[in-house]
């Protein structure tokens, strides 16, 4: 059995994740995301899908990325933004 590095459950079905030669131990994803996740500089939130980046600053989406200022980044080709 291994412990989770976020909550500290010591669990039989934990798993591994190899990023950038560390190797994390999580007993679930939710302790993954919340350990390995960036933050949006906008909202806050855990950006758990793709996400953008603009000048090296990750956002959740297009619409937040504009808020903080980005002015290429679009939702898709077409879309109309305020």
């Amino acid at each position: 059995m291994a412990a989770c590095e976020v909550c500290g459950n010591d669990y039989d079905m934990t798993f591994e994740i190899h990023a950038q030669g560390v190797v994390h131990t999580f007993d679930s994803f939710e302790c993954a995301i919340t350990r390995m996740a960036p933050i949006c500089e906008h909202c806050s939130c855990r950006i758990v899908g793709h996400g953008v980046e603009d000048e090296g600053r990750w956002f959740c989406c297009a619409h937040c990325a504009r808020k903080a200022g980005a002015t290429a980044i679009v939702d898709r080709v077409g879309a109309m933004h305020t």
